[in-house]
């Protein structure tokens, strides 16, 4: 097992497993999407108070998810890089910090859209949207920082650094809700009780989370071996991978 670890860390095994799995997981994510879509926006019925309105939540909600799911990955991939000097780890926090800040706006702006006519107002400074802005910031900082330093090692330690620090914000923005008074509304599926959902309204839910994991499962694959092949591009095992580098991609 150990063995098998140490395998998937090495850039050429990687870069392999990820052009084999990469058109697969693109695949299951267009069919979960086209259930989860179809489900939500056409077979669910209305909501009783929001009416159509709550039908963003078929993308707000996995956003949201995966905002903060993509964090705990890029600082669970950069210690590893920091600690054990792995250096898949760097590269696949490298390769998720502008895939996590892109589902982090699409979540406050789908959050934005819902809160004008539910609210009366595009933003308030709610504890639960404070603290996904502070989100974003954080992986505007870490992609700051390796745009800043050249020698990627030292952008991918001091990144690390700034991961690990800012996952203190991953239970604040998922816990607001219940330790401060705010405008957010609170859980509806991750409880111990019973989600208070319909089952018609949640299977969509559930359909395009899958579709967004899985999308961004595949997206990071082909974004990790582009950042191979370019950390690696003097490498003789890169060179060897076709007549033009390029085309490995």
């Amino acid at each position: 097992m150990l063995e098998g670890f140490h395998k998937f860390a090495s850039p050429p095994h990687f870069h392999a497993i990820s052009r084999r799995l990469s058109p697969w997981l693109f695949g299951v994510s267009a069919v979960l999407f086209a259930c989860g879509l179809v489900g939500g926006l056409v077979l669910a019925p209305a909501d009783y108070q929001q009416g159509d309105s709550f039908r963003i939540i078929y993308i707000h909600v996995p956003s949201a998810w995966l905002s903060m799911f993509v964090y705990m990955v890029m600082a669970g991939a950069g210690a590893c890089g920091l600690i054990w000097k792995m250096k898949m780890g760097d590269i696949v926090a490298r390769a998720a910090a502008p895939l996590g800040a892109s589902f982090t706006f699409l979540a406050l702006a789908s959050g934005a859209l819902w809160g004008k006519p539910m609210w009366g107002t595009w933003w308030v400074w709610d504890a639960r949207l404070t603290s996904e802005l502070i989100l974003l910031f954080l992986y505007l900082g870490y992609i700051a920082l390796q745009t800043a330093i050249e020698d990627r090692r030292a952008a991918a330690r001091a990144g690390a650094v700034l991961a690990i620090v800012g996952v203190v914000n991953i239970p604040i923005i998922h816990y607001s809700v219940e330790w401060w008074s705010t405008l957010h509304q609170g859980a509806t599926i991750t409880k111990l009780d019973k989600p208070s959902i319909a089952t018609s309204m949640l299977i969509p839910l559930l359909a395009m989370t899958l579709a967004f994991k899985t999308f961004f499962a595949a997206v990071l694959l082909v974004r990790t071996r582009c950042e191979i092949l370019e950390f690696e591009q003097h490498t003789s095992w890169v060179r060897g991978l076709a007549p033009d580098a390029e085309f490995a991609r």
